[in-house]
């Protein structure tokens, strides 16, 4: 699946490879909007969520991660002044996820489900040569 990134005006691939280990969840009850950890996220996976009101969008700004494109890196997390993020086990992550945001800008957070694998139809049956001459 592609999406356009207007940036760049380019197709974006989304991570076709393993998931990682850990994922870095926001708890955004203590986040104050400082944006360091988007500065060290070498995937671009964290964004900024504006405030609760639409004249003043900076005031009370807070940040999210967008779980799918997180490579678990940990630099998020290691560089956060607040100590807000945490680097949770994979399945985990998704769930704390849900419990400590207080604004998406993603909107719901849904945990992806794993791509069904393509089964090759059953070959028939075959009989041996020597059977069908009988």
């Amino acid at each position: 699946m592609a999406f356009k990134d207007p940036k760049y005006d380019k197709p974006i691939q989304l991570r076709k490879t393993r998931r990682p280990k850990q994922l870095a969840v926001i708890n955004q009850s203590g986040c104050t909007g400082c944006m360091v950890c988007i500065d060290f996220c070498p995937a671009d996976c964290i964004l900024v969520v504006p405030g609760p009101d639409p004249s003043a969008p900076t005031v009370h700004k807070l940040v999210e991660v967008d779980l799918p494109r997180c490579i678990g890196c940990t630099l998020c997390a290691k560089y956060c002044p607040w100590e807000t993020i945490s680097m949770l086990e994979f399945d985990d992550g998704y769930k704390k996820a849900e419990e400590w945001t207080i604004r998406t800008v993603l909107g719901e957070i849904i945990e992806p489900v794993p791509a069904a694998v393509p089964t090759a139809p059953r070959a028939a049956a075959r009989r041996p040569a020597h059977a069908e001459a009988e």
